[in-house]
């Protein structure tokens, strides 16, 4: 580094799980810093480690108080302090949103270097549309809460990204089945590992695959944004005739509207017509 860092909060992106993918410019700044702001001193550690820095690490996480958030600020306002995440960029579903708040409202000059990022990975992997998207983090655990979640996003006119864990996968795809019928859905994880994977297809699909290959790793689940349905309504009385052949009316309704997005309470109240 050709000077020394100017005093303030300097937020650095780290790798998602390739080493190699730490920016030149992000290994200079943390060599250069005071201390730096961490999740875990122990995966920070390892990653100063690889690049060769022996540097004064400051535990800030979820769980910090007033008083971890204040002495950063005070340092901050006098040196250069780096503010990183266990992988990927800091603030994205990571701590830091009040830190660099407050910094601001303090007139602590903050300074954020690109990097990776899952969330942005895995869009550009899955081959759904990403001229636009929302990322709205973890899906809630319990199941009411996470299809209250869906529910309230599925009008969107956009691609949703969320972060989901691997023993949650099936109860998640499962919800996006029922309350975004017709959407084709993304599954990546191991991203940019040796095992990198990105699946992408009808949620009935997957969790098919998973059962007999149970996932591992962290996941990103991208969802397809809501289209106009392209069946009419002859295909779509095919269909349920079809369907009714071996289902009750509700059945055939809820199969239809899975694989072509049509509204499941129009589809019921045909299925009961042609019944």
């Amino acid at each position: 580094m050709d000077a020394p860092l100017a005093p303030g909060l300097y937020i650095v992106a780290t790798p998602i799980g390739n080493l190699g993918d730490m920016s030149r410019r992000g290994a200079e700044v943390l060599r250069g810093v005071a201390a730096v702001a961490c999740e875990d001193t122990r995966i920070t550690g390892k990653l100063l480690g690889h690049l060769g820095i022996k540097q004064r690490m400051i535990r800030y996480d979820d769980h910090a108080g007033d008083a971890a958030r204040e002495g950063l600020l005070v340092l901050a306002a006098q040196q250069p302090v780096a503010l990183v995440s266990d992988a990927g960029t800091p603030l994205i579903s990571d701590p830091g949103f009040k830190l660099v708040r407050e910094a601001k409202a303090r007139g602590i000059a903050v300074t954020s270097l690109p990097g990776a990022s899952a969330a942005v990975v895995a869009l550009t992997l899955s081959g759904l549309p990403s001229d636009r998207f929302l990322f709205a983090g973890f899906l809630p655990n319990k199941a009411k809460a996470r299809a209250d979640t869906l529910g309230a996003l599925a009008a969107i006119p956009a691609t949703l990204v969320f972060y989901e864990t691997a023993p949650r996968l099936e109860a998640a795809l499962t919800a996006i089945a029922q309350i975004l019928p017709g959407r084709e859905v993304a599954v990546a994880r191991e991203l940019t590992k040796k095992f990198e994977e990105c699946r992408t297809g009808a949620p009935d699909a997957l969790i098919a695959h998973y059962a007999t290959h149970p996932p591992k790793g962290e996941i990103v689940l991208v969802i397809a944004p809501p289209g106009e349905p392209t069946t009419d309504p002859g295909e779509a009385d095919a269909l349920l005739r079809a369907a009714l052949a071996t289902r009750k009316p509700s059945q055939a309704a809820a199969e239809v509207a899975r694989t072509t997005g049509l509204d499941r309470k129009a589809l019921y109240a045909r299925a009961l017509e042609l019944k």
